[in-house]
């Protein structure tokens, strides 16, 4: 039986950023390797935050993965460690070339369950032309973005893992110790009372200005409807997608920048971004081990992967000339955004916290309907503890 008769199984996520490079990769891969035969296959946004791992780990060789399931994987043993079967130069490379904390994510238990492929976290974005049109300029400011909001030019991705999101970055900015004092700092409480009604309180604040279909729409839709219709000039917080700074790619296109100051300091968006994985029911590890090492290298995120459509991990990429004459100097103006961002938690139930269901549900429902920001803050410390007992799945 040759490798072509079987061929490997990818799974990723939908949209040009996430599926066209892997499947351009692919079939590079497949010229350069007679014989294999990679095919890439999608799955929704939603479904990229919520389907269990362990099921696509039973299904797929490779996978592209959100980096809260490291715990997961550190648990279960559905994905292939890569320490023992990559080349030690090859990780200190992505570790050294990593965008931000990217690279640091995809680590657990002292293994490296996948490669940092795609970087990401919220960053302002603007019509230009639209704020000209209006008479007013970028906020630098919290307060330059309320006053914003009040003339409806604002909008904000609503759904609920967003708003958890958004409630991370104004946690982080309000605690001088993340570690400490602001997020996480016991197993029992995500954020201490005062500081979390300050988050709520600000976070409502801003919602009170956006429209009510804003709360359905992930950054996706954020960014179709702003390059599609001239309604809205200025995300202050989605995350950042290179692909709507191209030209050609939308009706209009966007710059993107870093985010508002709130107080003295520019707020810490919280991380995303993507990770390339290999299943532990691999059935050909050294194709998959050759590919993963192909698509994660400086050259194909310099080139190949990111003219495709993809966001690189890789820091060089970042800093590439010609990627940010494309892009209207998308990557370097929203590096130093990347570079501080706000590494979320990876133990083993935490997806159950980040999830549809989760914490974002309730901090969602605050900011469209009102209520008492204590309430809320109990259910996230229940959810919280109850994400604690087990795994995600």
């Amino acid at each position: 039986m040759t490798l072509a008769s079987t061929p490997l199984r990818g799974i990723t996520w939908d949209h040009t950023r996430g599926y066209l490079p892997m499947v351009a990769t692919a079939q590079r891969f497949g010229e350069l390797h007679q014989g294999i035969d990679i095919r890439w296959e999608k799955r929704s946004l939603q479904a990229f935050a919520d389907q269990p791992l362990g099921e696509l780990a039973a299904e797929y060789d490779l996978l592209v993965i959100d980096h809260p399931w490291a715990g997961f994987a550190a648990e279960q043993g559905v994905l292939e460690p890569l320490d023992p079967i990559l080349p030690q130069a090859f990780l200190l490379e992505q570790q050294a070339q990593s965008v931000g904390a990217s690279h640091e994510s995809y680590r657990f238990d002292d293994q490296q369950w996948a490669l940092a492929i795609d970087a990401a976290t919220p960053v302002a974005s603007w019509r230009a032309d639209l704020l000209a049109k209006h008479g007013v300029s970028v906020p630098h400011t919290w307060e330059d973005l309320i006053h914003l909001a009040r003339k409806g030019l604002v909008l904000v991705p609503g759904i609920a893992q967003d708003t958890l999101m958004n409630f991370y970055m104004l946690g982080c900015r309000l605690s001088e110790d993340v570690s400490e004092g602001g997020l996480f700092h016991s197993r029992h409480e995500v954020i201490d009372l005062e500081r979390g009604i300050e988050v709520l309180e600000r976070l409502r604040e801003l919602a009170s200005f956006l429209p009510r279909e804003s709360f359905d729409w992930n950054p996706i839709r954020i960014y179709e409807r702003m390059t599609q219709t001239d309604d809205w000039a200025y995300c202050p917080f989605a995350y950042g997608y290179s692909n709507y700074a191209r030209e050609g790619y939308a009706r209009r296109r966007l710059k993107f920048g870093d985010v508002v100051q709130y107080g003295s300091r520019r707020m810490q968006t919280t991380l995303g971004g993507t990770g390339l994985a290999i299943s532990s029911r691999c059935k050909h590890l050294d194709a998959a081990i050759d590919y993963v090492q192909m698509v994660a290298g400086p050259r194909c995120q310099c080139t190949q992967f990111t003219e495709n459509g993809g966001q690189p991990g890789c820091r060089l990429a970042w800093l590439d000339d010609e990627l940010n004459r494309r892009t209207d100097d998308y990557f370097r103006d929203t590096l130093p955004c990347l570079d501080r961002a706000y590494l979320r938690p990876r133990y083993s139930g935490s997806l159950r916290f980040q999830g549809r269901d989760g914490g974002g549900a309730p901090i969602r429902a605050f900011l469209r309907d009102g209520g008492d920001p204590k309430t809320v803050l109990e259910q996230l410390n229940t959810l919280y503890r109850e994400s604690q007992q087990g795994a995600s799945a």
